[in-house]
């Protein structure tokens, strides 16, 4: 099926019907611009790739340049992308994003590299021109995401972060009609969680570098600890080396909803207690079990993992849950529910699914069906932006407090007591041993970023 028919298709989709009703006929310009979008890929593992097609299927883009350093996967990439995109050339290929930035002219580029590279992918793409789509969470630590904000304002650029919650349709719907129409009441106390068994753990040994992957650029500003086997997909979440676990995983997604439903900032204060308890031994170094309070003047918002046992709800185990004096809104990735106190109301909606109008996610490899109208809306709302110079509805200040937060709640449990966090003075507030923290340290010649540098 060709490129334009599956723009036709787009057209009756859920996706292009919540754009018209936010944009009405602009909308048609963003689908179709006057000229093709030049756009580059840093990271062509899973969700990099998942991400650059998201954008494919919804305007009209040459993907110019893709770089990673596992020349197996960007040559697969490359494949990939040059047949679903109908492009006469393949992109160019490159190992070094630091050499694609200086060698190519790029609009956008799409940043699918692991958490510890997010930060310095990111200004570096700024300080070439370019405008960004970076994955969740903004860093590996509070001062990287601080140095971001301050580096997409000084090159005056558009960051959307890869927080599609906010742009998924039922929570979208679950926004509007539940929330914002008051059905609620007083909002009391939020709980979120994720139960999934996501956590990998298995015995590895080390191994030979393969010739063919750069393990040392792959570690980049992040400690390198022995090469146990290509560390793709769950692997590296595994490890707080480069990762913050779960709470950066999949704490953010849900943190980051229910912020963005009930209108909430900065946290007054953040603790987290956890570790690991159960499957212990093996390669992971990430809490197995973890509990954190983000608290607010009214209430607070609770999450709690657990890599293992059974969910507490088990139709909502990666969910929010908010609770008002006149019912519960139970959310979660496919569906909604509102049940109000007394029983006698009862609202459900499902996800949405574009099968029919996007045949190729069908046989895209490991693609999540129910994201994928999110992200092409998330990819929508970026392209406005970018075109209005607005912020978009994940900017890198919301991506930025969700994601510290949930790094400060690692940070909590490391130090044992609740934190409270100053963006103004970029510090903890009365809390010098805490301060330490709030920058992981650097390896060899990588220069950790401040936001003073962009000043």
């Amino acid at each position: 099926m060709s490129f334009y028919i599956n723009r036709r298709q787009f057209i009756k989709s859920a996706t292009a019907a919540s754009l018209f009703t936010a944009y009405g006929a602009y909308g048609h310009h963003l689908m179709f611009p006057s000229q093709k979008i030049k756009v580059g890929l840093i990271g062509t593992g899973w969700y990099g790739k998942s991400d650059l097609l998201r954008l494919i299927q919804v305007t009209a883009v040459e993907v110019v340049a893709l770089c990673d350093v596992d020349k197996k996967m960007l040559n697969e990439a490359s494949k990939l992308i040059t047949q679903r995109n109908k492009q006469s050339k393949p992109p160019h290929l490159f190992t070094d994003y630091r050499t694609m930035l200086s060698s190519e002219e790029m609009d956008i580029v799409l940043i699918g590299t692991p958490d510890h590279w997010h930060a310095l992918n990111t200004i570096e793409a700024l300080k070439a021109g370019c405008h960004l789509y970076v994955q969740k969470p903004t860093g590996v630590d509070v001062m990287e995401g601080e140095a971001m904000i301050k580096a997409a304002e000084k090159y005056n650029k558009v960051i959307q972060v890869g927080l599609q919650r906010r742009s998924t349709p039922h929570l979208i719907d679950a926004k509007k009609n539940i929330i914002d129409a008051g059905l609620l009441g007083k909002i009391g106390h939020v709980d979120m969680c994720c139960y999934y068994h996501m956590r990998s753990n298995g015995t590895r040994d080390q191994k030979p570098i393969p010739d063919f992957f750069d393990y040392d650029m792959w570690c980049g500003p992040a400690p390198k600890i022995d090469y146990t086997g290509l560390p793709h997909r769950q692997w590296w979440r595994a490890r707080m080396e480069y990762s913050n676990g779960v709470m950066g995983d999949m704490c953010v997604h849900m943190f980051d909803a229910v912020r963005w439903m009930l209108g909430l900032g900065w946290p007054k204060s953040v603790q987290s207690k956890g570790g690991i308890y159960i499957d212990k031994g093996g390669y992971a170094n990430t809490t197995d079990s973890q509990t954190a309070i983000f608290e607010y003047n009214d209430f607070n918002c609770v999450w709690n993992h657990r890599t293992w046992g059974t969910p507490t709800d088990p139709e909502y185990p990666w969910a929010l849950f908010i609770h008002g004096e006149k019912g519960v809104l139970k959310a979660s990735v496919k569906k909604y529910e509102f049940i109000s106190t007394d029983g006698k109301n009862h609202i459900k909606k499902d996800v949405v699914y574009e099968r029919e109008k996007f045949p190729e996610d069908l046989t895209e490899k490991d693609i999540e069906l129910h994201t994928a109208p999110a992200t092409r809306g998330h990819m929508l709302d970026f392209l406005s932006a970018i075109d209005q110079g607005s912020k978009p509805i994940a900017s890198i200040q919301e991506g930025h407090i969700s994601s510290a937060s949930c790094i400060i709640a690692n940070i909590s449990m490391e130090l044992g007591r609740p934190l409270q966090y100053d963006p103004n003075s970029y510090s903890f507030v009365n809390d010098d041993e805490a301060n330490q923290y709030l920058a992981r340290n650097y390896r060899q010649d990588w220069k950790h970023p401040h936001p003073k540098d962009f000043i």
